[in-house]
């Protein structure tokens, strides 16, 4: 179908989020203008996990065959026991998910997928105005204020800017911080030439998965970067920084002394680690809308739906929201029609958003067990169970599997369009 109309469209954000509900949105003829605080494009971080969830999103746009010869494919997920490092769960990833859910399983370099979505969104004429920090929306105008007093007008507005929202406030009308949730992860990266000078190592630094330690009161997940030049480590903890401190170096003899009592590859590990930083991992309070009665603005991302890293989704949920609206304003043969595109984008988003945040807090829960009993059930269960519904290994879960995996936006978007076209009838 011919486009019939073409909106403004800012979006306020270029994270993973925002850039691809642009390249969404463009794709589906509309103007879009990329309000960013930072000066310069880039992502702080090392991996990211790209699941099938994603990758088919990717693949529809044309991004996948760009990212894949720098993507690194995880065979499977292995759960290993802090305690031994004995295997509890394994889910087979390559070639299993494509099979599946028609799409792969990736491991890439942060800075590198941000890179493919913004060269994507600038081909299809998406506009990045940098170094442009939001300090306001004006909901009466459809406008953003800039820092330097200057206002941008449009006719729709999506707020993406992450965690620590100008625009969630602004929608809420009163302050709204991030909220702490008694985590904090270290982020580390090691030279895999450095692993494989020890034997123990040379598996986790040469066959690529996904690596998992479940450890009492935190989590530790490990997989190769970089074309396999480097290895990617997150491990979370009880937060011990300071309440006005989000990030900072960490002392990696604290951190070694704090794994002292875990299996000997992870200490390992350990000592070969030069640097890392540690950060205090929040979310947010869940919202009752995510969009203004104007109809001319909606949340997206970590603005509306900031997820602790438990089921590695953060990026995946928010490419969804992207895509989605994008497919919506494709469908929207006027104006009238977008108003009540977005109330459909955040029915749609809103529920699904929802149950992968929980269920991403509930696999913490269950991974982080302290020693005991409750510890040893779960083990018992991942060992010597067949994955069944409620399986403590989440992504092995077949009923959640699917429905974390399986869910294609274009058929959602679809089936929802159908029932809102018939109601209009």
């Amino acid at each position: 179908m011919a486009q019939q109309f073409s909106a403004s469209v800012i979006i306020v954000g270029a994270g993973l989020g925002g850039v691809a509900a642009a390249i969404g949105i463009a794709r589906a003829g509309h103007r879009v203008t990329i309000v960013e605080q930072a000066r310069e494009l880039g992502q702080v971080g090392a991996g990211i996990q790209v699941p099938p969830n994603s990758s088919r999103i990717l693949d529809r746009w044309g991004i996948l065959s760009k990212l894949r010869p720098n993507a690194m494919h995880p065979e499977n997920i292995t759960i290993f026991s802090y305690r031994d490092g004995s295997t509890l769960s394994s889910l087979n990833l390559l070639p299993s998910m494509e099979q599946i859910y028609g799409g792969p399983y990736l491991h890439v370099h942060r800075a590198t997928f941000h890179k493919a979505l913004c060269e994507e969104a600038e081909r299809l004429g998406v506009k990045f105005r940098l170094g442009s920090a939001v300090t306001g929306l004006d909901f009466e105008k459809t406008a953003v204020k800039i820092l330097n007093q200057e206002e941008l007008s449009a006719d729709f507005i999506i707020g993406a800017d992450g965690l620590k929202s100008s625009c969630r406030e602004a929608l809420l009308g009163h302050s709204d911080p991030p909220r702490v949730t008694g985590d904090m992860a270290y982020r580390i990266v090691i030279k895999t030439e450095e692993m494989k000078k020890y034997s123990k190592l040379f598996t986790l630094a040469t066959v690529p998965s996904f690596y998992y330690w479940a450890g009492p009161g935190g989590h530790a997940v490990g997989y190769l970067i970089e074309r396999g030049t480097s290895f990617n480590m997150v491990i979370t903890a009880p937060d011990e920084l300071p309440d006005n401190v989000q990030s900072t170096k960490a002392d990696i003899d604290v951190v070694r002394a704090k794994f002292q009592d875990w299996e000997p590859r992870f200490k390992l590990m350990l000592g070969l680690v030069k640097e890392a930083m540690v950060w205090k991992l929040q979310n947010s309070v869940e919202l009752e809308s995510w969009s203004h009665p104007s109809g001319r603005f909606a949340l997206l991302g970590d603005a509306c739906h900031a997820t602790l890293p438990y089921l590695a989704q953060g990026a995946a949920q928010a490419l969804e929201d992207g895509a989605v609206l994008g497919a919506l304003f494709q469908k929207a043969k006027d104006e009238s029609e977008v108003f009540d595109a977005l109330k459909i984008y955040e029915k749609l988003r809103k529920s699904r958003t929802t149950k992968v945040v929980r269920t991403s807090t509930k696999m913490g829960a269950i991974m982080h067990m302290p020693d005991g009993e409750e510890q040893r059930e779960r083990d018992r269960k991942m060992t010597q169970c067949a994955p069944f519904e409620g399986y403590p290994n989440g992504w092995a879960d077949p009923v959640f599997q699917k429905y974390l995996f399986g869910y294609d936006t274009e058929t959602e978007v679809e089936q929802a369009w159908r029932v809102y076209e018939s109601e209009k009838e």
